[in-house]
């Protein structure tokens, strides 16, 4: 197939792009590169656009003969949206109406949403279901959770004249890098554990905050479910592929469905062979308003529906990948490129 794939510049956006051409597929990005990286495109065309400009999408779609669309693009920084949270539904949700829009003026019936784990909010129980009641508590969450609204409704409202399907995936921590070490986790600001621990692990000079060590878990500091950014980007694949004969809306989760705490990560990091016996320093700061202390998925449906199953997902391998990406991303050369 011929799939758009907006946000494909970013992070999780430019792994899948890799993972669709693997597995036949003709990926075509639109990235605005307000967070996304030039140099993160490397399997198809790239297309330098905003989801808003519903205009420029259709002479996109058309030009390149879509056939299905995997929506990335997003703003993600939960603090930020509280902050902004007007920011955040122009772009995840105007944003997401204009694309819509725009796909079902070219008759495109396939739909795949990155959606997050973050629209449930603080559930009571974990390992988290599907089925488990969406709360979210920011404006992030929220905003991701009106578009899946959204794509019920479109999805109930299809026809056979004008059929629509969508399929979306909520995920936990993404984490790790390209198993080839061609592309990674290039953040700016950077906010996840991982790259942050890794960075004060390879300059002496930086500190790795961790907020709360009194939650009731094993070590006292928070606990999440880690995916390797690989596994997502194969599940993305799955899901597009599964709408060759599925209808109607499904969402599934996508992680582990193992917990890691605050404290496991920075251990695995240490003793990373790559690390080469570097240190994290830890500061400890007070519990982020928020917080859960334990999220894990379950992610029994998409084993069983979708086909999909982790193959990268084991802390060691993850800590592994990015810790190499990491360490070849900020060598002096690349530093030199000024590249965005």
């Amino acid at each position: 197939m011929n799939v758009l794939v907006t946000g494909g510049a970013g992070y999780i956006g430019s792994h899948t792009a890799k993972a669709l051409k693997g597995a036949g597929h003709h990926p075509v990005v639109v990235d605005n590169l307000i967070y996304g990286h030039k140099w993160a495109v490397k399997w198809g065309p790239f297309y330098q656009a905003d989801i808003n400009d519903e205009a420029t999408l259709i002479e996109i779609l058309h030009k390149e003969k879509i056939e299905a669309v995997v929506l990335f693009a997003a703003f993600a920084y939960v603090g930020e949206s509280v902050r902004e949270p007007l920011k955040y539904f122009q772009n995840n949700v105007s944003g997401t109406i204009s694309l819509l829009n725009a796909i079902k003026k070219a008759k495109i019936s396939k739909f795949v949403f990155s959606s997050t784990c973050a629209t449930y909010g603080m559930p009571e129980k974990t390992p988290i279901a599907e089925e488990t009641p969406q709360n979210p508590i920011n404006p992030y969450g929220l905003s991701k959770l009106m578009v899946e609204q959204i794509l019920r409704a479109e999805c109930s409202a299809s026809s056979k004249e004008r059929p629509f399907n969508a399929v979306a995936l909520r995920y936990f921590n993404a984490a790790g890098a390209d198993t080839d070490g061609e592309i990674g986790e290039d953040h700016n600001p950077e906010t996840h554990l991982i790259p942050l621990a890794i960075e004060a692990a390879m300059n002496p000079e930086k500190t790795l905050t961790v907020f709360g060590k009194d939650y009731p878990t094993p070590d006292g500091t928070c606990v999440r479910d880690y995916i390797h950014v690989t596994d997502l980007a194969q599940a993305h694949v799955k899901a597009l592929e599964s709408l060759q004969t599925a209808t109607g809306f499904s969402a599934y989760n996508l992680g582990a469905e193992r917990g890691v705490s605050v404290l496991e990560i920075v251990n695995a990091i240490e003793n990373a062979p790559e690390a080469r016996g570097a240190k994290v320093r830890l500061i400890w700061g007070e519990r982020r308003p928020g917080d859960p202390p334990e999220l894990v998925a379950a992610a029994q449906r998409a084993r069983e529906i979708l086909g999909w199953q982790p193959q990268h997902s084991r802390i060691e391998n993850i800590v592994s990948t990015a810790l190499r990406w990491h360490q070849k991303h900020q060598s002096p050369a690349n530093l030199k490129k000024g590249e965005q």
